[in-house]
């Protein structure tokens, strides 16, 4: 099996990442929705805030490291088609 060109792991790359912020907005959008249906339960509003800035800091975290451990896998990539590794 001939190994894969620079440009297929650029796109592949580029569609994970598509996939990975997707996810992240998704679950964003999901979440404001639960926030917004709990808002008239005051308990449980205020958990559901205090979850969702906690959760949503950790998830962005999370993203932005999957996102440079991609961008770092296409250097890599890059590196060894031009030879320079």
């Amino acid at each position: 099996m001939p190994e894969p060109s620079y440009t297929d792991i650029e796109r592949a790359v580029r569609t994970e990442k598509r996939q990975l912020w997707t996810a992240w907005f998704c679950g964003g959008v999901i979440w404001l929705i639960i926030a917004y249906a709990t808002k008239d339960v005051p308990v449980l509003s205020v958990i559901t805030q205090v979850l969702f800035f906690a959760l949503g800091i950790a998830f962005t975290v999370i993203a932005i490291k999957m996102s440079r451990a991609l961008n770092r896998k296409a250097s890599t990539a890059r590196r060894r088609v031009l030879g320079d590794d």
